[in-house]
């Protein structure tokens, strides 16, 4: 099956219901989208699917109807996506097991939500888990990027 991913599109030889997480990181070798749950229920594995946050560990590859961006695409290392720009100036980081997935939901909620209330974020990236406890500094790098995007 065919797949457009991060912009490239790549011929894959692999069980139409293999999860796409799968699919991303043992065919294609991109390893951003990470591994957590398995039951989309942390968001370590989150990419787009046409601009869409998606969970791609309970997304079949099958399924797939749409180009896949992982964070890897998202900006690029000499113009980062305001989201990412965000998260490091307010080192959100800790452990950063969950960033990408935090930073990929983060970015698609901006997409339909460009001016929201900390109550709209904090409802957007609870589907987001983060294990070392930082949503207040997501909060803020959310706030911040979106007064990035108003500004870009």
């Amino acid at each position: 099956m065919k797949l457009t991913v991060n912009g490239e599109t790549h011929e894959v030889d692999v069980e139409e219901d293999m999860p796409l997480l799968w699919v991303l990181r043992d065919e294609l070798g991109i390893t951003g989208p990470k591994y957590g749950c398995g039951l989309a229920r942390c968001g370590s594995c989150t990419v787009h699917i046409d601009g869409l946050a998606v969970r791609s560990c309970s997304i079949r590859a099958g399924q797939v109807n749409g180009d896949v961006t992982t964070i890897e695409a998202l900006g690029a290392p000499d113009a980062l996506h305001a989201v990412q720009e965000a998260w490091i100036e307010t080192q959100v980081a800790q452990c950063g097991y969950c960033q990408s997935g935090q930073i990929m939901s983060a970015a698609a909620f901006l997409t339909i939500n460009p001016d929201p209330s900390d109550e709209e974020i904090d409802h957007a990236m609870s589907a987001n888990l983060c294990r070392c406890g930082t949503y207040p500094r997501i909060r803020k790098a959310v706030r911040l990027a979106a007064a990035k995007l108003k500004e870009a």
